[in-house]
């Protein structure tokens, strides 16, 4: 029997970084999903129900600390691990005011991006 796919939502409004995450993670197997915005995102996210999901710290228009806080307050998607990223140097603070899980600071390479989303699905799963 096949493993389903593990989905992944990816929010930046950085064109360049969309695609190469989701060259990425779609050679690996993942159903990527992306948005520009996080603007209504619990519309965005109910649908898709990821297993995980990749917030920029700029994205417009709330801003990705607003982002995440909604989703830890919606009872159907606060389960959901974000991993919070972004070149600013304060990015542990922001990811945990935010209240992600883990972050990934930028600019990342793809062993990073791999390694960040396998560790918080591990600790997740268990």
């Amino acid at each position: 029997m096949e493993e389903p796919h593990k989905k992944i939502i990816i929010f930046d409004d950085d064109e360049d970084i969309l695609s190469i995450c989701s060259y990425i993670l779609e050679e690996k197997g993942w159903e990527v999903h992306t948005f520009t915005d996080c603007n209504n995102i619990v519309d965005k996210v109910l649908p898709v129900l990821p297993d995980v999901i990749l917030m920029d710290n700029w994205i417009p228009d709330a801003g990705g600390i607003v982002a995440t806080q909604t989703l830890k307050k919606s009872e159907e998607l606060k389960h959901i691990p974000v991993i919070y990223f972004s070149a600013n140097s304060d990015i542990q603070l922001l990811a945990s005011h935010a209240g992600a899980q883990t972050y990934l600071a930028k600019p990342f390479d793809l062993e990073d991006l791999e390694r960040v989303i396998s560790n918080v699905l591990t600790t997740h799963s268990n």
